[in-house]
């Protein structure tokens, strides 16, 4: 015999739940009975298609149910396909079926028509069994004591309704079929094992390994109500006993290979109280409310967390540490209530949380981590997100905000959860827990681990927001000397401004274009920000400038004198714009003539320089083909922090320290003076968002603040920026930055307006880019340009785009800059190039006077610690 040995039982102990079917017609009153005909149901979807329906039910004290159902049309037409029918009371009946089959013909319901179903208990005695000789399934019907009382049921609602009542004279019709594989304690009585798994019945108590039942076959007798749940019980039973025996199986088949890869020789942790936590847990419940792009979300969790060591993180962390602190993992389990995307709960079906994870890039810095796959009735299938950030800024003033609060993304996907693909829908936003609901959270713990549990969470706590001390061993980076060997090669010049100071720009000769038309593009010329470098990156595999020698242009990176190679004592940002930028320009034109256009790139400082040069005249607009500005304009709104340490003395206490060398050197302290090093103890105590175990970083972010997020810096990026490329720090300027700060726009050295009531000379196409998660300088300043430009040069192409997850000079500088941030820079100047610069100007729009007010701007991020739900966003103003 083929196959695996089955219990003798299998087909018997069948079913039917004691159900008996009749229907109802001639009614005198509109029973209205069925549902949808053929052509309605033709035009729904197959998995939105409405089946039988229960309208009413009654439940009679002599043991069963009966209830009233809406069908679809189609079920007179199979009544009369050939299933034995009487009629009670004896008349006519056949022709009201004839009448009925018409109308089904014909498209139209009969309204005078219904179902009745009734459900009770019978035998369980019936038999489904296999003829060998006929190769036909032979089907035993149950008894069912309780048919007599059913059929005068069904008949004293005849006489009360009026009408023709058909049903099966002899046995039960059933739609709940049960049985025929049943659970029993042995293979004598039954199939499957209470677990559903199939006996082996050649060897008493024994299964077959991996073979389950798991549907309505495994229930042994009627219910005596709709069985849905009942079913979904007995399978959710079974598929708890198949997943344990799988992650059992699995465990024993990776013993083996685990024990090759691993180290057969690993370190001993002698620690009694990390051997303990190995095995000890704790239970946490949690209930999180909020909005998730604009629309209300709760999220109610129950997480276990296993409180042990992990000397490696996986890939939600970074190898590069050694060794991490105690980092709380768990699964996660409950449900969401979205009700602006599903109707139902979405169930959490797979869900990870790690708390108090330390990214080796910010290591004063932790964040807790939710990943939860959902699963909607609908079949959908989504993916939330979530972070909390517990960051030691200000002592702590944030650290009830920082832990309550779940920074989340909502996104649709498809396939399962290692895959993640994303298919449309991405939402952002946060879920909040109040105090209170965070204190019955920490008083219901449950699990063996709730004091090291608790411990930890303090400690954690009291580590990061007042010790600050950093987590982990943070390992010193060690980059190579190779990646200045691949980069494109330049060409130096030296320049002569017209106030006799020597500056310095580079040219790197154009590329080849990937594009088809080969004509001569206009140059590009990039201005940097503050003494730091954004766009020649030798240590990444992409920058602003090879993007855009592949486009074909010739780049020019002007050096000015606030740059280190270049470093002056007596300098303004005015000098920037009336000298600087008009001396590289000329340079420009000597190799191209005076009609060659010019694109100009423009970051932070750059920018305020450049609208200098052109709306004070210095340089003419028909000289500029097109402007592009990251973080700057003519405007510049600061973040809470760098406004209050503009309007405090520091810069006045600064310029005092460093007397006549103005220009602070960053690397070789040896040689700084005791003013110098004083300046920079002083600039390490000073408070910022994120701070950093590298020195240069923390003395250039506690003068200027934090120019950008860790997290979006390659180590390379972190290491070269810091140790290479900042080496002097030339603060000269910082008096007329000041006056810029307060102001809020850009003014002259002494405090006036004397370039914002000329925007006749901005008569260029503009493109104003912001980072979406400010850090010094706000989203504000190119919403305010934009509507500047848009305002007063209607003709002009004008665009502002804000990128979600950046800072300031991460917008240039980080890891994913050249994916988020250079195509919008590279679209701009393309379509200046394809003559696209300008656009037609509508009356309407000419006419009208826009009011600057920030307050219209959708994107606003209120502070810092508003952790910007902005996706990244493209404001056209043709």
């Amino acid at each position: 015999m083929r196959g695996l040995k089955i219990s003798k039982a299998l087909g018997s102990g069948f079913s039917c739940n004691g159900n008996t079917v009749a229907y109802l017609c001639g009614s005198n009153g509109p029973l209205n009975g069925y549902g949808l005909d053929k052509k309605q149901l033709s035009k729904i979807p197959i998995q939105a298609r409405p089946g039988p329906s229960i309208s009413s039910s009654y439940s009679s004290p002599l043991g069963f149910t009966i209830q009233s159902a809406v069908l679809p049309t189609a079920y007179p037409y199979l009544l009369f396909k050939g299933i034995t029918t009487f009629g009670w009371p004896t008349g006519y009946w056949f022709f009201h079926g004839i009448i009925d089959k018409l109308k089904h013909l014909i498209g139209s319901k009969s309204s005078q028509a219904m179902v009745l179903l009734a459900m009770g208990h019978d035998k369980s005695d019936g038999k489904i069994i296999l003829d060998k000789e006929t190769n036909k399934i032979i089907f035993s019907p149950p008894h069912d004591p309780l048919l007599p009382q059913k059929v005068k049921a069904f008949q004293k609602i005849t006489r009360k309704l009026g009408g023709i009542l058909f049903m099966s004279r002899f046995r039960s019709a059933s739609v709940h079929l049960l049985g025929g594989c049943n659970a029993s304690s042995d293979s004598s009585d039954g199939v499957c094992d209470p677990n559903g798994q199939v006996f082996d019945p050649e060897v008493p108590g024994l299964v077959h390994q991996g073979l389950y039942v798991c549907d309505a076959s495994l229930i042994p007798c009627s219910v005596g109500v709709n069985p849905s749940l009942t079913i979904a019980a007995a399978a959710e039973h079974v598929c708890k006993d198949l997943v344990n025996n799988v992650l059992k199986y699995k465990t024993k088949t990776c013993t083996n290979y685990v024990s090759k890869v691993v180290d057969q020789n690993p370190p001993i942790e002698t620690h009694d109280t990390l051997k303990s936590s190995e095995t000890s847990y704790v239970s946490v419940k949690e209930t999180l409310r909020g909005y998730i792009g604009g629309m209300p979300c709760t999220a109610t969790l129950r997480m276990k967390i296993n409180l042990q060591n992990s000397n490696d993180f996986d890939d939600w962390n970074y190898s590069i540490m050694r060794k991490s602190l105690v980092t709380l993992k768990g699964k996660v389990g409950g449900y969401v209530v979205f009700r602006a995307i599903e109707k139902d709960k979405l169930h959490v079906i797979d869900g990870e949380v790690k708390m108090f994870e330390v990214n080796y890039r910010t290591p004063y810095t932790q964040y807790m981590h939710y990943r939860l796959l959902l699963a909607a009735a609908s079949g959908s299938r989504y993916v939330l997100e979530g972070k909390k950030i517990m960051n030691p800024y200000l002592f702590a003033i944030f650290s009830r905000k920082e832990t309550t609060t779940l920074y989340v993304t909502f996104k649709r996907v498809s396939g399962n959860f290692a895959e993640d693909h994303h298919v449309g829908l991405n939402l952002k936003g946060k879920l909040k827990v109040s105090m209170i609901q965070l204190l019955k959270t920490l008083l219901s713990l449950e699990g063996n681990g709730k004091g090291r549990f608790l411990h930890l969470f303090l400690l954690h706590l009291l580590r990061t927001y007042i010790l600050q001390i950093p987590q982990g061993i943070h390992e010193e980076y060690t980059p190579t000397d190779s990646y200045n060997n691949s980069y494109p090669t330049s060409t130096f010049h030296e320049l002569e401004t017209g106030d006799g100071c020597i500056i310095s720009c580079r040219r790197w000769n154009r590329g080849h274009s990937r594009l088809k038309f080969n004509e001569e593009k206009h140059p590009v010329l990039l201005l940097n920000g503050h003494s730091t470098e954004s766009f020649c990156l030798p240590t990444e595999p992409n920058d602003l400038i090879r993007t855009l020698l592949t486009e074909g242009h010739e780049i020019w990176l002007l050096q000015p004198r606030l740059h280190p190679l270049n470093p002056s004592n007596n300098f303004t940002i005015e000098d920037l714009g009336r000298y600087d930028i008009p001396a590289v320009i000329s340079k420009i034109c000597e190799f191209h003539g005076p009609s060659m256009k010019v694109h100009v790139v423009a970051h932070c400082v750059g920018g305020l320089a450049i609208h200098i040069a052109v709306m004070g005249g210095h340089v003419s607009p028909t000289r500029i083909a097109s402007l592009c500005c990251t973080n700057s304009s003519m405007f510049f709104k600061l973040s809470t922090l760098a406004t209050v340490k503009m309007w405090l003395p520091l810069v006045s206490i600064s310029m005092a320290l460093l007397g006549k060398n103005k220009t602070l050197t960053l690397l070789d302290t040896s040689k700084a003076s005791l003013r110098h090093r004083l300046l920079m103890y002083i600039a390490r105590w000073i408070p910022r968002y994120e701070r950093c175990t590298c020195n240069e970083c923390e003395v250039f972010s506690g003068i200027f603040g934090n120019t950008f997020w860790h997290q979006n810096l390659t180590p390379t990026m972190h290491h070269w920026l810091n140790k290479r490329s900042t080496t002097k720090l030339p603060m000269a300027a910082f008096p007329h930055l000041r006056k810029i700060c307060k102001s809020g726009f850009i003014v002259d050295s002494k405090g006036n307006n004397s370039y914002l009531i000329h925007p006749e000379r901005i008569a260029v196409s503009t493109l104003y880019i912001s980072g979406g998660r400010s850090l010094l300088v706000t989203p504000e300043t190119t919403f305010l340009a934009n509507k500047y430009v848009k305002l007063h040069q209607p003709g002009f192409r004008h665009e502002r785009i804000v990128v979600d997850g950046f800072g300031h000079s991460d917008l240039l500088i980080g890891e994913e800059s050249c994916k988020e941030v250079f195509p919008y820079i590279v679209s701009h100047i393309r379509l200046c190039e394809e003559g696209k610069d300008i656009v037609m100007i509508n009356k309407e729009k000419k006419d009208r006077k826009e009011a600057l007010d920030w307050a219209a701007d959708p994107y606003r991020v209120a502070s810092f610690s508003t952790w910007s739900s902005m996706s990244k966003l493209r404001l056209l103003g043709c």
